[in-house]
């Protein structure tokens, strides 16, 4: 199995994606019992900011472990790649 760049920190990862699980779950029941729009946006935004600090995380894990082990290891191209992959995910965040 291969290790990836936030196998170590794997369980703080768990957490906090269980942690917004709750808050979705949360969101379901605020819309199911007809709660303040207002209420129940200020919700949503809370949850995206928890899965956009997971992404981040992720991110970071992937430079400080892929990237940086892949130009230490000096694979032609292969850091290139990685850090391609990177600014891709940026972007996406970005525009999400």
């Amino acid at each position: 199995m291969t290790a990836r760049g936030y196998t170590i920190n794997k369980s703080d990862f768990l957490k906090r994606l269980r942690r917004v699980e709750g808050q979705v779950r949360g969101l379901q029941r605020m819309v199911e019992d007809d709660e303040y729009c207002i209420d129940v946006l200020t919700q949503v935004s809370a949850a995206t900011r928890a899965l956009q600090s997971v992404a981040v995380g992720l991110l970071d894990e992937h430079l400080r472990h892929c990237v940086a082990g892949a130009a230490a290891a000096g694979v032609d191209g292969e850091a290139d790649k990685l850090i391609d992959e990177a600014t891709r995910a940026i972007d996406r965040l970005v525009k999400s």
